[in-house]
């Protein structure tokens, strides 16, 4: 009779770990085995992992006018699959320094869109995708006073060229609705600010 599945330390045996290309990001290839839900060992299998630094994403919100502000910028991985690679998204860095997550959500801010953060709201922490990456997203909501804000921001040095406009929240809703804002951070913040707006705007407002 096998034994019920609990996972623990011995749940996984990493058997070989190959390095397959470092350069901005990591690619390694594992041959690993892990417990399955008999209880018993499963096969060995091969799976390649995305080594990534973890990210911060934050929604800037001006709760005085209900507005958000959101960016554009062109992203290679949406090149072969959507008519616009340029996406509207959330202001959003890399922890690639000894930084911790809500520094960095103030920090890039000030660099992708010139805005001043006086507050944040974390919403959630999530993999985006665990089936090949190893990344692991810090979701906030950003408050902000939207007067005056947009134009072209970034940094010249990494090439950044990031549009920054301030959307009425509603017509952000409606682009997720539409499929025009179609990353998951996007869509997760907005979603969550649509639920907990009152709370937020009672708060900040």
């Amino acid at each position: 009779m096998t034994e019920t599945f609990n996972p623990g330390p011995d749940a996984v045996e990493i058997i070989e770990r190959e390095e397959c290309f470092r350069g901005f990001y990591r690619l390694d290839r594992f041959h690993l085995r892990h417990r399955q839900f008999s209880g018993e060992m499963g096969p060995v299998l091969r799976r390649e992992l995305f080594i990534r630094h973890d990210a911060v994403c934050v929604l800037p919100y001006d709760a005085v006018t209900d507005s958000v502000v959101l960016i554009e910028q062109f992203r290679v991985g949406a090149m072969h699959k959507a008519t616009n690679p340029w996406l509207v998204e959330l202001v959003a860095g890399l922890i690639d320094k000894n930084e911790e997550p809500d520094e960095v959500a103030l920090r890039e801010a000030e660099e992708e869109a010139g805005l001043t953060l006086t507050s944040l709201w974390p919403i959630t922490r999530y993999f985006p995708s665990p089936g090949g990456s190893d990344e692991f997203v810090h979701l906030f909501l950003g408050r902000c006073d939207s007067t005056g804000v947009g134009g072209i921001h970034g940094l010249e040095e990494e090439g950044e060229d990031i549009r920054v406009q301030v959307w009425p929240f509603e017509d952000a809703l409606q682009a997720v609705r539409d499929g025009k804002i179609n990353n998951a951070a996007s869509i997760i913040a907005l979603q969550w600010l649509a639920l907990n707006r009152a709370e937020v705007r009672g708060l900040w407002g």
